[in-house]
């Protein structure tokens, strides 16, 4: 597997975490102290379209990891969970990373 399928999801993972957290402080102003409400409207938008990334790029390693699709759902569903993203995609990295190569080609001996 290429390291950068691993990059990807790495930085995806973190991304849409650190959106969820806005989201839900965003939310708390909005329904706790009734402001922010454009704002939120505009933050929950931009981390939908995140979150569909991290789908499509945890899907990605799921399938070239071949996890059991227990696994690949825990990884999926983690985006929805403040903070589990941060902690599935340690895991994910610790299980991964022994089995990244560089993603150059070695050249062939004849």
């Amino acid at each position: 597997m290429k390291k950068s399928v691993l990059t990807r999801y790495r930085v995806m993972a973190y991304i849409t975490a650190v959106m969820l957290l806005v989201l839900c402080l965003c939310m708390v102003f909005k329904y706790g102290f009734g402001m922010g409400k454009d704002l939120t409207l505009v933050v929950s938008q931009i981390h939908g379209v995140l979150f569909i990334i991290y789908l499509v790029f945890a899907f990605d390693l799921g399938s070239k990891a071949k996890w059991k699709f227990g696994k690949l759902l825990w990884v999926l569903v983690a985006g929805t969970i403040p903070t589990a993203a941060f902690f599935v995609e340690r895991n994910v990295r610790r299980e991964i990373e022994p089995r990244v190569t560089e993603g150059t080609p070695q050249p062939v001996k004849v």
